[in-house]
């Protein structure tokens, strides 16, 4: 008989165990490899079957086995040095603490969090990242408060039907049974925000805490009784419904999220954020909600709007138009036509998030472009990726060149303890003595290539052994009744060249590249002396059904029984998975369109466990490839057409695989070690593991956008917001007069008929200001090589100083250039606003250029 409804009742820990209850609810556990051992040590096989999380593990465990542990004086003492341990990394001073000026909360706000297999709030990258980023900000001491919603039914479990077709199921989670507390009143009832919804409705949401380490998580839940039925599923599945519920899921986490801060901040005594970092569109309405609360303490949209853009961060992800989040206007207009924003006209809300540029569309709403209006640094995940960014957005700032588009770029970064495999951190503590393999010396003669070879090999075995045991579970979901056939348990060998694909199931990335030449393929996996072996995983959206088919063709071909001992589809990607299968793989292979992958992190997971990339050079890859870390398939980007350039660069792929890769991995010295192979995994481990640190990118969040964004909007919040209005009343001034801005005549000299290398040039610019002052305005001339029907390209900047002023008359501004390099030389003078509170020239996409 199917229940009608189902909880979990949470275990009664005997005293001398209450260290297991606070190890088991802080997220730490998840990339803390000691505790995680102490849970193990409990049961082995339970540990196994609840999948490494402690929560479950405590609720299902014999109470005699609890009551044996309890009597245990090792283990009650080992478990309480952990908990000590655990309050030592919350409460003492890190990186962090050492700087000066720093602020004391900083708000990240993201649709998912990938922290642990325990915890299904993430989809994909976008979500590890956010829990990448709240681990490594706990390590450093950052002192984040994450904001996201809690998904009842998660992202979606994968399984395959019996022709390789992509099913979908949503399991529904019980919060009980996870490691999650309500944010309550002092009087215990549950604290709930509110937004009210047109027609006289209202939504509601609890807040959840999630501990992750030192740092705080809320998730607002809507499944409550509070709601009418068809709101109480607002926040049923991540990325589910039509545009309407997603509207409403990214009201709740933007909105919504301020409000819970909030309750949170006057319940428990934090720090209030003085910085919100947008990560992705999704969270943008965060910004009207803080701008309404302004207007109520008696500013304008415009002063308000200065003090929200100076605090605020936004990171854009998505390298492709498909993956913003537009919405249409009037479906905007008739949410905000209600009480929701008290205080903010429709029409100033519309006007954020307007495409009312070339190319955009007339009634939409853009999330991505309301996210950069409403903040005044924003970053991509790569540099290459910025370059991207800079040329999506840049009709934003009509006018200047692509270099010149505010959007600058902070390359992600994965959690090294997280995705570090145990046993290469047990080697790392054993023969360097730290277990901080990011830092330690990989070349280090302590460690020898059998050493590497070694615990290389233990992991490959993992994988083997894993993706065995998944392939069972998988035929007998999709052949119930039906034994597990023999040749299961032969599947993939430990000693063979493997490897790895892993990522979601857009057509950009490009699944069945490898099938481009199936004949090809077949030839590398069956290779008689030189085999090798793939494991291939990932998830296609619910309603890309392209998509799916990529999956469905190569779940066809690894079906066929001459090859699927040597390559296996894993369904149902997720973090327990990835934790076994980046170590596993000898190779990791990416093969998207050049240049839609953003960042693509997978990679950078494998080589810190010793993989070799292989992949083009996209994301991550195109700026740390050296030659010697792995190897880069050329891109064709010149090709005719698609079919061209993906014929091409399989074949460049197969290339490398049969003539590079696959000899030097089986190239072996009398002791049995790719002596040539160690090498390079040597190299991997000593120059990727720091640069791809989730500690790296946190730090370069910390300086180059926190720091900054938090002395501008101290500044804006100055004497009763004096400088905010100053600055609201500057820009209305600057932006009536600036079409009467023009550089009317520039000249130049000092330079003889043939100019040489260490003449200077004189340049004078002849600018009218219309009703604006020398100081509204910064006059610079830029120079650089020519190129291409003279385009400036190497630009430089040198700004013109105040010549002369005569009332009438245009104002001259003048300077000189010296003349450092030779070849092709050219120049032009722009004009911009100038205000010590921007932070870049092109911050109001106001600009008036010379000819």
């Amino acid at each position: 008989m199917k229940a009608i409804r189902r909880f979990t009742v949470r275990t009664v820990l005997p005293e001398r165990l209450s260290a297991l209850a606070e190890l088991s609810t802080n997220l730490r556990w998840s990339w803390h490899e000691h505790t995680r051992q102490l849970f193990s040590a409990i049961s082995p096989e339970l540990w196994e079957s609840v999948e490494h999380d402690p929560v479950r593990l405590l609720g299902a465990i014999d109470p005699a086995r609890l009551d044996q542990l309890a009597a245990d004086d090792h283990f009650v003492d080992r478990a309480n040095v952990l908990r000590d341990e655990l309050h030592r990394y919350i409460e003492e001073p890190r990186w962090y603490q050492q700087l000066e000026g720093a602020p004391q909360s900083i708000a990240y706000f993201s649709p998912e969090f990938g922290i642990a297999a325990a915890l299904p709030q993430y989809s994909g990258g976008l979500g590890i990242l956010a829990g990448d980023h709240l681990k490594s900000a706990s390590d450093l001491g950052v002192p984040i408060l994450g904001v996201g919603l809690f998904y009842r039914n998660g992202y979606f479990r994968q399984s395959l039907s019996r022709d390789g077709w992509q099913q979908e199921s949503y399991p529904t989670l019980d919060p009980d049974g996870l490691p999650l507390t309500v944010l309550r009143h002092p009087d215990g009832s549950p604290v709930q925000v509110a937004l009210a919804l047109p027609d006289g409705r209202a939504l509601y949401a609890r807040v959840w805490q999630v501990a992750v380490g030192r740092i705080r998580l809320l998730l607002l839940d809507t499944d409550i009784l509070a709601n009418d039925a068809d709101l109480r599923g607002v926040t049923d599945r991540l990325y589910g419904g039509g545009s309407e519920h997603r509207l409403l899921q990214e009201l709740l986490l933007g909105i919504g999220g301020v409000r819970a801060i909030r309750r949170f901040t006057d319940l428990t005594g934090h720090a209030e954020p003085e910085v919100f970092h947008t990560n992705e569109g999704h969270a943008g309405f965060l910004g009207l909600e803080r701008i309404s609360d302004l207007i109520g303490r008696g500013l304008t949209f415009d002063e308000a709007i200065q003090v929200v853009r100076a605090g605020t961060v936004f990171t854009t992800h998505t390298p492709v138009e498909a993956g913003i989040d537009r919405f249409d206007a009037g479906l905007i207009a008739r949410y905000f036509t209600s009480d929701l924003l008290p205080g903010v006209d429709v029409a100033q809300i519309l006007a954020l998030g307007a495409e009312d540029f070339e190319g955009g569309g007339a009634h939409t709403f853009n999330m991505a472009v309301m996210g950069m209006r409403l903040a005044q640094r924003a970053n991509g995940v790569s540099q290459l990726h910025g370059q991207v960014s800079r040329g999506m957005f840049g009709a934003l700032w009509p006018g200047f060149d692509q270099d010149d588009v505010p959007i600058g770029s902070i390359t992600n970064g994965v959690h090294a303890p997280t995705w570090t495999d145990p046993l290469l951190l047990g080697l790392s503590e054993s023969k360097l003595g730290t277990d901080d393999t990011t830092a330690c010396d990989w070349q280090s003669p302590a460690i020898s290539d059998a050493d590497i070879w070694t615990v290389r090999g233990f992991m490959r075995a993992q994988l083997v052994t894993e993706a065995r045991r998944r392939r069972a579970a998988a035929w007998r979901e999709e052949n119930p009744g039906i034994a597990v056939p023999s040749w299961v348990d032969d599947l993939l060998d430990p000693t063979v060249l493997t490897i790895g694909f892993a990522r979601r199931v857009p057509t950009y990335k490009r699944l069945t590249l490898m099938l481009h030449d199936q004949d090809r393929l077949r030839s590398l996996l069956l290779h008689p002396e030189r085999p090798i072996q793939l494991v291939i995983a990932g998830k296609s959206h619910p309603a890309d059904d392209e998509g799916k088919r990529l999956i469905q063709q190569l779940v066809e071909f690894a079906s066929a029984p001459e090859v699927r001992d040597r390559i296996v589809f894993l369904p149902n990607y997720d973090i327990a998975m990835a934790q076994l299968l980046y170590p596993g793989t000898d190779v990791w292979l990416n093969n998207p369109l050049r240049p839609l992958e953003a960042c693509g992190t997978s990679g950078m997971k494998a080589a810190l466990n010793g993989s070799l990339n292989l992949s083009i050079l996209d994301g991550w890859w195109n700026e740390f490839y050296d030659e010697r870390n792995g190897w880069a398939i050329p891109s064709a980007d010149s090709a005719g057409d698609a079919a061209e350039r993906d014929a091409l660069e399989a074949a460049s792929m197969y290339d490398l695989i049969e003539n590079q890769i696959a000899p030097r991995f089986y190239d072996r010295d009398t002791a049995g070690v790719p002596k040539r192979w160690v090498t390079a995994i040597r190299h991997t481990l000593s120059t990727l593991s720091p640069m791809l640190s989730a500690d790296r990118m946190v730090r370069e969040y910390v300086m180059n956008l926190y720091l900054p964004a938090t002395a501008s909007v101290r500044s804006m919040k100055a004497d009763d917001f004096q400088p905010a209005r100053a600055l609201a009343e500057w820009k209305a001034r600057v932006r009536m007069a600036w079409p009467d801005v023009a550089v009317t005549h520039v000249e130049s000299g000092g330079v003889d008929t043939v100019p040489q290398v260490g003449d200077e040039l004189q340049v004078r610019a002849f600018v009218n200001l219309g009703a604006l002052a020398p100081e509204d305005v910064t006059v610079e001339v830029l120079y650089g090589q020519t190129r291409d029907e003279e385009r400036l390209t190497n630009t430089r900047r040198q700004r013109l100083e105040l010549v002369a002023e005569t009332p009438g008359q245009p104002t001259i501004f003048g300077g000189t250039i010296a003349l450092s390099r030779a070849g092709s030389f050219g120049y032009n003078v722009r004009v911009v606003p100038g205000h010590p509170q921007l932070d870049t020239a092109a911050e109001m996409g106001l600009i008036a250029v010379a000819g």
